[in-house]
């Protein structure tokens, strides 16, 4: 899937509403992007940012938390960054250290069969997002986000 692919959504306010509505500090929407026969994803839509370099951050399957999503297809929940992931592997994340990210969780976006996209929800602070109010977000989404399914409430 494309950018010339998705229907007329305005993904960009559908996240600005989900971060005022839920009150996170950012929130970011990784698209797969064909790439010389390789599937990569970059973030192309953000909310909250603290600056642009996400818009250099390109990841594939498996690495980083939208690779990771998008490998194993189920959503993930990192309540505190510091103790979940530890600083010395902080570099495989560039998301998180790029917008300071101490509590977040990620939602793979299926598009029949295939994950096509993450949705990515984080707070600067440790301990914000819990498996409590991560299922309630989810579950607030129902069971789709624009041209996207969301598949199950996981329990990560």
């Amino acid at each position: 899937m494309t950018m010339a692919d998705l229907p007329s959504i305005n993904y960009q306010q559908e996240i600005d509403d989900i971060r005022k509505r839920w009150k996170f500090d950012f929130v970011s929407l990784a698209l797969v992007q064909p790439a010389e026969d390789r599937f990569v994803l970059t973030w192309q839509y953000v909310s909250g940012n603290m600056n642009d370099r996400y818009k250099r951050i390109v990841l594939h399957s498996g690495k980083g938390v939208a690779g990771i999503v998008f490998k194993i297809g189920k959503a993930i929940l990192l309540q505190n960054v510091n103790s979940d992931i530890g600083t010395r592997d902080l570099f495989n994340y560039p998301i998180i250290v790029s917008e300071q990210l101490k509590s977040l969780g990620a939602l793979p976006l299926w598009e029949g069969a295939r994950v096509v996209g993450v949705l990515l929800v984080g707070f600067r602070k440790e301990n914000v997002l819990n498996q409590p109010s991560f299922a309630s977000f989810q579950e607030s989404l129902g069971s789709t986000f624009g041209a996207f399914q969301i598949r199950e409430v996981s329990q990560p």
